[in-house]
């Protein structure tokens, strides 16, 4: 009878156990984010929940996410890419330019629909070849990730500036609708990125370049006798990362109709957070996107809602990088516990 018992307890199902598993970190994000949804909606009912506002933070939220896959992507391998934003302000630039280029005043729409294909090949090209080089310098010259992107993304700011002068360049709306735009109600740039994560997650689960990817990241050494050839993932990781900085720069471009060198100086290092909020593991070989985005969703829930909470109180609206940092250090606190828990 105690035997029983013991195996009704054991192969029993227990929530709390699930949760702080280390399984459980997709489970923790998913009651994070409706914690904060339900929160705010309570504290400001007549903002926060509001379809409005909801759309808002979708559009704010769709271009730091697009970044933070292609930092989730080379942190898988065991590196990183610190250059995703000086990439897609470079592509902005060049987009931009094209179209001012091409774009006279009063052209008609064939040649505005011309100077949009040849605006996104330009940017396109940019952001591959920025990635590729980038991965050369990781996989061919082995120039530790962090060193050989910070270089790149210092590199990658001077080439826009020396373009620029240091000024902004505009698109004369012609990508709005890559940045503003909407499908049956749906922005734009959350489709492209909830597309780029369920065409990232279907490679990463089902071909053989997901499987090493996690198996580089995992172990590199054990990499190297299956018989992967490392710098071919490698590079490619890089260059996959360079066409999502790519689309995130069209996106910004579109959104603000502009691009300069200094937009969105602290997307890098929020990318990085979101990332490993989602579960990323900063030494590689395990995380998974979905958990990139609902870290995305919970920090914008977080800043959002903060921000509203405490403007209404105080007058200030300055707690989005208290918030970022308090949700990391929170969580990470919390995986220790798990890990040293399940250890």
């Amino acid at each position: 009878m105690a035997s029983a018992s013991n195996v009704k307890k054991d192969t029993g199902f227990n929530f709390t156990e699930l949760v702080l598993s280390r399984e459980g970190n997709i489970l923790r994000l998913l009651i994070i984010v409706v914690l904060l949804f339900t929160l705010f909606s309570i504290l400001r009912s007549d903002t926060f929940p509001t379809v409005g506002n909801m759309r808002s933070m979708m559009f704010q939220a769709s271009e730091i996410g697009i970044l933070a896959l292609g930092v989730a992507l080379t942190m898988l391998t065991g590196g990183i890419d610190l250059s995703i934003n000086s990439t897609a302000n470079l592509v902005g630039i060049l987009a931009g330019t094209v179209l001012t280029a091409m774009i006279p005043e009063g052209a008609g729409p064939g040649t505005v629909a011309f100077a949009v294909i040849v605006a996104l090949a330009v940017g396109t090209l940019t952001g591959l070849i920025c990635g590729l080089f980038n991965g050369f310098l990781v996989a061919v010259i082995q120039i530790p990730a962090i060193l050989a992107t910070l270089g790149t993304l210092i590199l990658y700011e001077g080439i826009g500036t020396a373009i620029t002068d240091g000024a902004s360049v505009f698109a004369q709306e012609a990508l709005s609708f890559a940045g503003n735009g909407d499908v049956i109600g749906i922005p734009v740039p959350l489709i492209l990125l909830l597309a780029a994560t369920a065409l990232l997650t279907f490679v990463l689960n089902n071909t053989r370049y997901g499987f090493e990817v996690y198996l580089l990241g995992t172990n590199p050494k054990a990499a190297k006798f299956s018989g992967i050839n490392s710098t071919s993932v490698l590079i490619r990781t890089y260059a996959i990362s360079g066409l999502l900085s790519a689309l995130a720069g069209i996106v910004v471009l579109g959104r603000i109709n502009a691009a300069s060198v200094d937009f969105g100086s602290s997307y890098v290092l929020l990318a990085v957070l979101i990332a490993v909020l989602g579960g990323v593991d900063p030494y590689g070989g395990s995380g998974r996107l979905v958990g990139v985005l609902l870290a995305l969703v919970a920090l914008q829930f977080l800043s959002t809602g903060l921000n509203m909470v405490l403007f209404q109180l105080s007058g200030a609206n300055f707690f989005k990088e208290f918030a970022w940092g308090g949700l990391l250090l929170g969580v990470l606190l919390l995986n220790h516990y798990i890990d040293r828990r399940n250890s």
